[in-house]
This record gives structure tokens, sequence and C-alpha cells, in this order.
């Protein structure tokens, strides 16, 4: 263990085995994932665990990114009624960030609305993750505690169910001071747990490293984007660290709507006409560009059609399978499009070695995303 642990920091001049050892040893003690009693629980939910901080999620999250525009006008009333068709069928996580428009508020009038409309047993499975963004200023107890009092009072909440911490640069080492007082806020009772979101392997070593009580870090990975297997992964399986992944369908590339598509002929495709897509399509170009992301199109829809299932089904399923990966997520446009059938059938999905061989083949055959790009979340943070 102790000779995989050098081999993935081995050119990290700071982190010295000796540590790592001792951080492996402390860690596998506090960490555990553990599913439901019933075949149906193990494979819809999944418990993050820290010390004696817990949090059981749904394996297939709401993403709500897609309430903060771009995307089509958002009516409050029927997205709130979209979440609580999700939540009915059993998709009862959704994830948000303070500076995604109105996702906390929303979530604010849903989860009133399932205090008053359904039994309490429904409302103890129902999870809102949020995340925290702030500027580069200083980070001092008052605020910081002022700033998730926000997230509360917009979810209108009591605790957090997770906070998601972001940093943009890590020059600035405010992100512990940061960390430390979201512990405290934590211990108080604000906040169930605490997680980061677009963090790299080094830093987060050494937030591991420094006692934060994290139970996961969201990143992007797709069947395009390998790279938290590359080196995250590993860290996050020494350490009981879990991985919940966006960009799982690449904003809808990963679909049956972009198979047999020529987008460098203008107007011959689907357009593009969503920040989600516009940005997985750079991913696709920086990976291996749109000819090779056909192939593997091809590849997904036999393998899908197999299964009897589609594109963005087995997606999400291959992702879910990766080591370290508790979660992913699938973005929601609530009341304007719903994805809950391919959602629900990930469940029951099980890839087998052909069809994992199969994908890998194609995958590979792309640009290795972590020379090109860097670790997780260096696409943030690049000059």
């Amino acid at each position: 263990m102790a000779a995989t642990v050098h081999s993935v920091f081995a050119n990290i001049p700071h982190i010295k085995s000796t540590r790592t050892k001792a951080l492996t040893r402390r860690h596998s003690r506090l960490n555990s994932v553990t599913c439901g009693q019933g075949i149906a629980e193990q494979t819809q939910r999944v418990t993050l665990r820290k010390g004696n901080d817990s949090l059981d999620i749904c394996r297939v999250l709401n993403g709500m990114w897609q309430t903060s525009g771009g995307w089509g006008r958002i009516d409050r009333d029927d997205a709130v009624e979209a979440m609580l068709r999700y939540a009915d069928a059993g998709l009862s996580t959704f994830d948000m960030a303070d500076h995604y428009g109105p996702a906390e508020d929303l979530y604010g009038i849903f989860i009133n609305r399932v205090r008053r409309e359904r039994p309490s047993e429904f409302l103890d499975n129902i999870r809102g993750l949020t995340k925290w963004v702030p500027p580069p200023v200083k980070m001092t107890s008052s605020y910081v505690k002022e700033s998730i009092n926000v997230s509360r009072k917009r979810m209108d909440v009591a605790s957090l169910d997770m906070l998601q911490f972001h940093w943009w640069d890590y020059s600035n080492p405010g992100y512990l001071d940061a960390l430390k007082h979201l512990t405290d806020l934590k211990e108080e009772g604000k906040i169930k747990t605490l997680a980061l979101t677009n963090f790299d392997t080094e830093r987060l070593q050494i937030i591991l490293e420094n006692d934060i009580p994290v139970v996961s870090n969201q990143v992007q990975h797709s069947i395009v984007d390998m790279r938290p297997q590359q080196k995250m992964a590993e860290l996050c399986q020494l350490t009981g660290v879990k991985l919940i992944t966006y960009g799982t369908v690449m904003g809808g590339l990963l679909s049956e709507k972009f198979l047999d598509t020529n987008l460098s002929i203008p107007f011959a495709g689907p357009p593009l006409n969503t920040p989600s897509l516009q940005k997985y399509k750079r991913m696709v170009d920086a990976w291996g560009g749109w000819s090779l992301f056909q192939a593997l199109l091809k590849t997904l829809k036999q393998v899908a059609s197999k299964h009897g299932v589609s594109i963005p089904t087995v997606a999400v399923k291959y992702i879910l399978d990766q080591p370290a990966v508790a979660g992913s997520m699938v973005g929601v446009r609530l009341g304007l499009a719903e994805h809950i059938q391919d959602s629900n059938a990930v469940f029951s999905l099980v890839l087998d070695e052909d069809d994992v061989n199969s994908i890998q083949e194609v995958s590979r055959k792309g640009k290795d995303l972590l020379k090109v790009i860097g670790d997780c979340g260096d696409e943030y943070r690049r000059v």
C-alpha cells in the first residue's frame, strides 16, 4: 500500500510517504461506504461517512446548474412541480450552489411542499447538497458563518445536508482557514457533512492532513474525461473520500441526439445552444475531436441497444462503476425537460465485460486529458 501511495505522489515534492502512510492508517479507520439492506437500496443509495458524520444520497443526483440561466426560462411553480416528480420517482438528491441563480430558493419552496404534502418517511430521504464559492477575501469566522447562513435561509433548513467548498486560487492558503471555520459550523450543527468541489489531488491530500473531515470531492468525470481515475481515485480509495461526478453525460452530448451528426457543417447538426453543450464540446475537441467522439457514440449505442436503454444511461452507469465514485450528476431542466426514466434505468443496468472492453477500446484512443488540461479542477484555474 505504501508503495502504491508513493507512486501516486512521486512527482509532488512536498508530500512525504511517511505522512501519506499515517494519513492512510488514520482514515482507513474512520471511513466507509455502506448501502441499504434491500437490493434496490443497494443500487440506488449510498452512505458517505467521515468519522461520526454520515449522509446517504441517491447515486444519481439531480444537478441544478441548469436553473442559473442559459437553458431556457425557468418557471418557479413548474420547476417545483418537476422537483416533486423527480423525488416521487426516487431521485431525491438535489445538487445546487450559492451562484446557481434561484436554485437554493427553489429547493426551499420544494422542501416546504414536501413537509406539507408528503409523509415524514418521504422527507427523510430528501437531500439538498449545495456549494459555496467565495471570492478570494480573508476567511474570517464571521464571514464564513454569514455566508453559510444565507444558504440555510434560502434553502429553509436548520442544517445543510452537505456543504461543498470551492476555492479559486491555490496560491492563497485561505482555503484552509475557510475549511476550519466550516468544520466549526458543522460541529455547531449548521452543516451535516462537509465536502469539496473541483479540488485537485495535491490539495485534497493537504486538506486531509489538516484533519478537515471531508466526505467527498465533486469533480468532472465522464467516459471522455477519465482524469479522476489517474490520481484522485487512488487517494480517495486509501482515505475513504468519495467522488461525486458531474459532466457525466457531457451536457447531453453523450446521447442519441448527437449520434451521426457532423458539427463541422453549419446547421447540419443540433445546435450547441446551452452553456453545458458548449463547455463539453470544448472537452471533446481537447480529447480527440468529433470523429472519434462519433465512434464513441456508436459504441455506446450498441451497448445501449443490447440492454434496451439509452446512451446517457450507459454513460452514467459506466462512471458509477469506476473506483471511488459514489454518485453521478444528471442535469435537470426543471419544467422544460425530464430524464426520470433514463436516470432510474441506471440502477438496473449491469454492464458486462464485453460492454466495458468495447467502451474502453474507444475511450483510450483519445488524448490523456491529465496531460492536456491537468488534474481535477485545473480547467478552472488555468491562466
